[in-house]
């Protein structure tokens, strides 16, 4: 039977036959990637950055121990992953579960859904909601627990399929989609709870701005802007309510 051909093929005949330029050339493919699966394992720079570097010398040491039963890449990945386990280990809830109670959305007795479904889609497209929505999705991903984190970059960062996550973290397929499901139901609570914010800032401004135009409509008024007032005044009327 023969073996399925392997993307990193170049590279991995490089790194067998110890050419010089292989450990560069591994650095380069996945320099990048090593980084990203392995701060969010360890959550900091520096233990990331020494996790890399331990992970991509134990790759060139052990690269004759590779036999090829999965992609080279899936192998690279289980030893950084390893690496920053190790790095991790003793810290306090590194490796917790998350469970289901803590993600699952609660339901009255008849079976109907107990919390306020909202409809996103309006806001997603606001620039500001969309950066904001970032930072909140990374600070989320950087709370869950390690084994978590690792699971849910490789699958929706990465895009490895559950089979290739379940391999290069040395899991069961099952294990990995269990992590994968609960990551996400806790990811969509934290982005629930922050959109919640977000809609009600945004109807807040709406609602500011709605009484700066009714306001403008009496310029005699001294508690309220003339309509001469310059438009680049506009946003701090705003902020202050519309003037005081």
């Amino acid at each position: 039977m023969s073996k399925r051909f392997d993307p990193d093929q170049e590279l991995l005949t490089a790194l067998r036959e110890h050419e010089p330029t292989a450990a560069e050339a591994l650095i380069t493919a996945y320099g990048d990637r090593a980084y990203r699966l392995a701060v969010r394992i360890t959550g900091t720079k520096q233990d990331a950055e020494e996790v890399v570097q331990d992970a991509f010398w134990s790759v060139v040491r052990k690269i004759d121990t590779f036999r090829g039963d999965s992609a080279f890449g899936t192998w690279v990945y289980r030893i950084i992953s390893n690496a920053a386990y190790e790095k991790i280990r003793r810290r306090p809830r590194a490796f917790v579960d998350i469970s289901l109670d803590e993600v699952l959305p609660s339901f009255h007795e008849n079976g109907r859904h107990a919390g306020v479904i909202t409809d996103w889609s309006s806001s997603i497209d606001d620039p500001t909601v969309q950066t904001e929505l970032r930072a909140v999705l990374s600070s989320a991903i950087s709370e869950l627990p390690a084994h978590y984190r690792a699971v849910t970059v490789l699958c929706d960062v990465e895009g490895l399929s559950m089979g290739e996550v379940a391999d290069a973290l040395g899991i069961t397929v099952p294990t990995a989609k269990i992590r994968a499901h609960r990551a996400r139901l806790l990811l969509r609570n934290h982005l629930s709870m922050f959109m919640a914010r977000a809609g009600a800032s945004v109807e807040e401004s709406a609602q500011e701005s709605s009484t700066c135009r009714g306001g403008e409509l009496h310029p005699k008024s001294p508690m309220l802007p003339h309509p001469t007032t310059s438009v680049r005044n506009e946003s701090r009327h705003r902020r202050i309510g519309c003037g005081r």
